[in-house]
């Protein structure tokens, strides 16, 4: 399969933004979790912000609780998350 983003994504300061993510899954494939990580500085890891799954459902880390929610539809293959605020 093949993940699309947007190489870039224009954000305003203090409005909400969606961060697309969408896989474009082969034949027989079937997208069982979607986990979004935010990107560390230089020599930090990458912290996790959400993970989907449609069995055990969505969470978000505490520091973006109540931030971070699921923004694209149906199955996981539109991994979209919304960014409030």
């Amino acid at each position: 399969g093949r993940v699309e983003v947007p190489r870039t994504v224009t954000a305003v300061l203090g409005q909400d933004v969606v961060l697309p993510c969408r896989y474009w899954a082969q034949e027989q494939e079937q997208v069982v979790q979607v986990t979004w990580l935010k990107r560390g500085g230089p020599g930090a890891a990458p912290a996790e912000v959400a993970v989907l799954n449609p069995q055990h459902g969505e969470h978000v880390q505490e520091p973006f609780a109540g931030r971070v929610l699921r923004h694209g539809h149906g199955d996981l293959e539109d991994g979209d998350i919304l960014l409030r605020n």
